[in-house]
């Protein structure tokens, strides 16, 4: 279980090499994101050599890459109290 634990900093440098890889994907600059989401260059920079960024200019990235969908399925999902609430959810 530990050894598939991972600390927020690399989650979130995960996430930028990902970014990275659709931008350049895209055929994309950083320059060009930067502009077209309307984030400073030097936001974008750091977000991709450390990860850190605002969760506002992440929205804006991920709608120029066209991934806002999945930042509105975080945190999502329902939780259920009980088996008779499934139930009654598959009914609708």
């Amino acid at each position: 279980m530990f050894d598939q634990m991972r600390f927020p900093k690399e989650i979130a440098k995960d996430i930028a090499c990902r970014e990275k890889e659709k931008r350049k994907k895209r055929k994309l600059t950083q320059a060009e994101l930067s502009a077209r989401a309307g984030i400073s260059l030097a936001s974008l920079k750091r977000f991709e050599q450390t990860g850190e960024i605002s969760f506002v200019s992440l929205i804006k990235i991920a709608d120029v890459l066209g991934e806002v969908d999945n930042l509105d399925l975080l945190f999502s999902s329902k939780e259920y109290a009980s088996i008779q609430e499934v139930i009654d959810e598959a009914k609708k």
